[in-house]
């Protein structure tokens, strides 16, 4: 029941447009779409769309704005509402060749033509029986892949992600230069995720020790690729996916394309053993952080910290989990 989406679009006799959606511009770039979509069905410049903040008292019933469907739900909902209007005005624009989009709407306003919509969508097709195991669970999937190449000091267990390549299936791009962005963004996420960001609970009282900056290691600037290259890939058939200009959705899924600079660690890692001559079997958990990674190097000097079991006493400080 979450998948769909609702507009309401008004033309002004100056020929400017306001659009209200249901989605939440939270700097993902979502309006920036959505005004791409009015205008490119309107057929007027971007510089005349405007976007309403998202009420519901303008755009009723709204899904939430997450699982990257809200330029699939609120573009098509824009999409539907503008193409009506677009339809509405086809008469005068085919009668008033030369003259601006402004001229055409205030006289369509003065014949008493109705110059707002409303637009709905609903994801058509979707509906999975869990108990039946039958029916499309998806619309659609995305794709992506990633390359990372690391540098790891086995001293000290820090690390240099020295350069990822990402390659990702966005079908037709509403705005490359947006999607992009929010691949960057996904991935360095994911990285953070994958081998910084690490939960350590008190075993005595429960509580969470690694809470804030000061503990809990977000990614930072030194973090991120020294290189980082992103790619989309052109789909083989443009106008084949049933979504708004065939599009897809590109918020999250790139997010475990960060798991790339963990599995080079583990390389890493695995190089770094087999120079040491290390016979035990490699356990490194995710996130790899410089602890992780320096104590799977297993050399002389990590030998030397290891406590005998029959030695260790009392409740340890911290649990990973």
């Amino acid at each position: 029941h979450l998948n769909q989406g609702m507009s309401l679009v008004h033309v002004y006799m100056d020929g400017s447009v306001l659009v209200a959606h249901g989605g939440t511009e939270m700097g993902q770039g979502l309006h920036t779409k959505m005004a791409q979509i009015a205008a490119e069905t309107l057929d007027v410049p971007l510089s005349t769309i405007f976007i309403s903040e998202t009420a519901t008292n303008t755009a009723a019933n709204t899904s939430p704005t997450a699982a990257s469907a809200s330029s699939d739900l609120n573009g098509y909902a824009v999409y539907n509402a503008c193409k009506v209007l677009a339809d509405r005005l086809r008469p005068y624009r085919e009668r008033m060749h030369d003259a601006s989009f402004a001229a055409i709407a205030k006289t369509a306003y003065l014949d008493r033509v109705k110059l707002s919509e409303a637009g709905h969508y609903a994801t058509p097709d979707i509906g999975f029986s869990w108990a039946e195991n039958s029916g499309l669970l998806y619309f659609y999937f995305t794709q992506g892949v990633a390359l990372a190449e690391v540098e790891l000091d086995v001293l000290t267990g820090s690390h240099t992600t020295r350069r990822v390549d990402i390659i990702m299936d966005v079908g037709r791009s509403l705005n490359k230069a947006i999607d992009i962005g929010q691949i960057e963004g996904a991935f360095a996420q994911g990285q953070g995720w994958c081998t910084t960001e690490e939960f350590l609970y008190s075993p005595a009282t429960g509580r969470l020790l690694t809470q804030g900056p000061g503990n809990y290691k977000i990614p930072s600037a030194l973090d991120i690729p020294r290189d980082l290259r992103v790619s989309l890939m052109e789909p083989e058939q443009p106008n084949a996916l049933k979504t708004i200009f065939s599009s897809k959705g590109i918020g999250e899924p790139p997010l475990f394309l960060g798991a790339s600079v963990f599995f080079a660690l583990r390389d890493a890692v695995m190089a770094a053993r087999k120079n040491n001559d290390a016979k035990s079997p490699l356990h490194m958990e995710c996130p790899a952080t410089a602890e992780v990674l320096r104590m799977a190097c297993e050399d002389d000097i990590v030998e030397l910290t290891r406590i005998p079991h029959e030695q260790r006493q009392g409740v340890p400080f911290a649990v990973r989990i």
